[in-house]
């Protein structure tokens, strides 16, 4: 079993776009989804769900109103201001405990949080497991790690040999989690300045991890001068640039119609993609 996740260090560049391609190009794999800020995988490959679990995480406080006699120290002592009345505001606390520990009538207590659902569904390309987070819900970290474990009991009961996942956006808690202990890292990247800074913010995470990593620009030729930068960049690094996919209307299209652009059209973009997977499956091999 090996597993690919694919990050971009920001949103906007093309990833999901290129993991669904994958999707209908590899063999014996499962998917993940692990952006579970805002998975969107699901969109393009219109699975059918065959297993839906709630996810608790966090808590918030809870104020009992037979045993408060209403002293006011936790509305004084909140610092999120999430106590007005005597009441909490669920949305404002952020279960750090301090009313809880405080109160002297021992009237407040931590109840757990459902912070969102995980699924595992069918598609037309194999398993996939996604998540999705409750609006203004944390801990997406954990929520990551566990469509990332759920994916590998998938791939190890059905002895399949690939999992590709689509990972989140820039480099904090969720992209640590997507990475930590995957086999290789695909960066997408655009030719833009802030599309070079996070990469080379994304990269560094892959090196800190000890991630091995590949890079593939995206939209290469709407600024072909940047696209050499980022050339040099990963030249001084000692890391591949695997591909350089062109602007092209024709995704989406694709993806208006629901479909990854490698089964719509074989065009120079389904065929920089598809050289893309080769070389990617090739280093997966060893």
């Amino acid at each position: 079993m090996k597993e690919l996740v694919v990050l971009s260090g920001k949103g906007g560049t093309g990833k999901t776009s290129i993991v669904g391609s994958f999707a209908a190009i590899a063999k014996s794999k499962v998917l993940a989804d692990c952006d579970v800020d805002a998975a969107d995988l699901h969109l393009l490959l219109n699975p059918t769900t065959t297993e839906e679990q709630e996810f608790w995480s966090g808590q918030v406080a809870l104020i009992d109103e037979d045993k408060c006699t209403q002293c006011g120290l936790c509305e004084d002592i909140c610092r999120f201001e999430a106590i007005h009345d005597f009441k909490v505001d669920p949305t404002s606390c952020e279960g750090c405990g301090f009313c809880y520990n405080v109160c002297p009538d021992e009237a407040i207590e931590m109840r757990d949080c459902l912070s969102g659902h995980w699924f595992i569904s069918q598609t037309r390309y194999g398993p996939l497991v996604h998540a999705k987070l409750g609006i203004a819900e944390e801990n997406s970290g954990k929520l990551v790690a566990l469509v990332r474990q759920n994916a590998k009991l998938i791939c190890e009961k059905e002895g399949l040999e690939h999992i590709i996942t689509d990972g989140p956006p820039g480099i904090g808690c969720p992209v640590i989690s997507s990475l930590s202990g995957a086999n290789l890292a695909l960066l997408v990247t655009e030719p833009t300045l802030s599309g070079i800074h996070d990469l080379e913010r994304v990269l560094g995470v892959c090196h800190h991890f000890g991630v091995p990593a590949l890079v593939c620009v995206n939209k290469y030729d709407i600024n072909e001068e940047n696209t050499r930068h980022i050339e040099k960049f990963c030249n001084s690094q000692g890391v591949e640039l695997a591909s350089k996919i062109p602007l092209d209307n024709i995704v989406t299209e694709a993806l208006i119609r629901n479909l990854p652009v490698v089964e719509y059209s074989h065009n120079g973009v389904s065929r920089e993609i598809e050289r893309l997977w080769e070389n990617i499956y090739r280093k997966l091999k060893g």
